[in-house]
């Protein structure tokens, strides 16, 4: 793979040196880089992705997408391992935590509508906050996680706003504030967020009775163990629907990407607020990020927005690149938890180095040009 950037990069720099051909038709030089940038994005994407399904058994769909345009797209293995449905397409996943940066846009949408200040305290909002322990945590610290909450009517791990703490908790209680200051049920909430996005088939696990979907298991392809009560078990008190709960696909993830970072759900100086870095997390997979509103960021390069899931059964990772406008997007719905969260998330990991160094390496094309 190396080998084969380091020849585009030379390519590119060479193609963009100053030649004197007058009798030549003028040629549009930065199409055809653009275009056989693309062409070498594609047969690398190929090639390395490729390998991740080979290497890891994985069953399941990734998918790269630059703007519009699919770069990588494939799926493996079955949706339902008892009947043998392959996946497809249209299969249905559940997505865990990625939920939560729905749950964020939803809440920002009601401060653009005046409805609340992400300053406000959750206390003004829902009365199990009216309390000495919890009185002071502020809708920005459940946004990222530094409110100190754990579980609700447990003690706080620290004084909010000092450190973070991953709480999903916190977000089913934004979840509850929209409910408050919309006068509607989260279901209905979310599903106009889906609508405004472009969405077509993303559901919450409560609000979803069609077909497609993935169904959860335990173990490996060969040895097997369905997680009961999919998809209904996501709006439990054990995850929160807010928190947990939303069912998608590969496309309208893609599509919920692209709209949101578009800047065709919220107002720009929103977005820019959304995505800010307000905090610090020290991922036990993904190691030191920074941590905005229901939503990662690289520290470092290439710069990126992402958030990965996990609800019994399915790792997902969905990850933005705003430099290039490209979506990676990782469903699966099959996990070895014997081995560890770590071992359940390597495919997802080499993914994401592939990515990056790819994003790397464009930028300094880029730079050549």
């Amino acid at each position: 793979m190396i080998k084969n950037l380091a020849f585009l990069l030379f390519f590119c720099v060479l193609f963009s040196c100053k030649t004197e051909t007058p009798q030549a038709p003028p040629v549009d030089k930065n199409t055809i880089i653009d275009s056989t940038i693309t062409a070498f994005q594609k047969t690398l994407l190929q090639q390395q992705l490729d390998s991740v399904f080979k290497k890891y058994h994985f069953n399941g769909s990734i998918a790269v997408f630059k703007d519009s345009l699919q770069l990588y797209k494939r799926e493996n293995g079955y949706s339902d391992f008892n009947k043998k449905t392959k996946i497809d397409s249209s299969t249905i996943f559940a997505i865990g935590s990625v939920s939560k940066q729905f749950t964020a846009v939803l809440v920002l949408l009601q401060m653009e509508q005046g409805k609340l200040s992400i300053n406000d305290k959750a206390s003004k909002y829902l009365k199990e906050f009216r309390n000495k322990e919890y009185e002071n945590i502020t809708i920005h610290q459940l946004l990222n996680h530094t409110s100190g909450l754990n579980l609700m009517g447990g003690k706080l791990m620290f004084k909010s706003g000092a450190d973070f703490f991953y709480s999903n908790d916190g977000f089913n209680t934004l979840g509850k504030i929209a409910e408050t200051v919309t006068g509607k049920s989260y279901d209905d909430n979310v599903t106009e967020l889906f609508k405004k996005a472009g969405m077509s088939n993303s559901y919450t696990g409560d609000t979803f009775n069609g077909s497609h979907f993935a169904s959860a298991y335990l173990g490996n392809p060969a040895k097997f163990q369905e997680v009961s009560n999919m998809p209904k078990r996501l709006g439990g008190k054990d995850i929160g629907t807010p928190a947990g709960g939303i069912l998608s696909t590969i496309q309208d993830l893609h599509t919920w990407n692209n709209a949101l970072y578009g800047g065709k759900i919220i107002k720009p100086e929103t977005l820019k607020q959304f995505m800010a870095k307000s905090a610090e997390r020290r991922h036990a997979i993904f190691g030191k990020m920074g941590y905005a509103y229901g939503i990662m960021l690289n520290i470092g390069k290439p710069g990126s927005y992402f958030h990965s899931g996990y609800i019994k059964g399915s790792p997902s990772l969905n990850i933005y690149y705003p430099d290039t406008k490209t979506s990676v997007i990782i469903l699966s719905n099959i996990a070895d938890e014997e081995k560890g969260k770590a071992y359940i998330f390597k495919p997802h990991i080499e993914v994401k180095k592939i990515t990056d160094h790819l994003e790397n390496t464009l930028t300094q094309m880029k730079e050549k040009k």
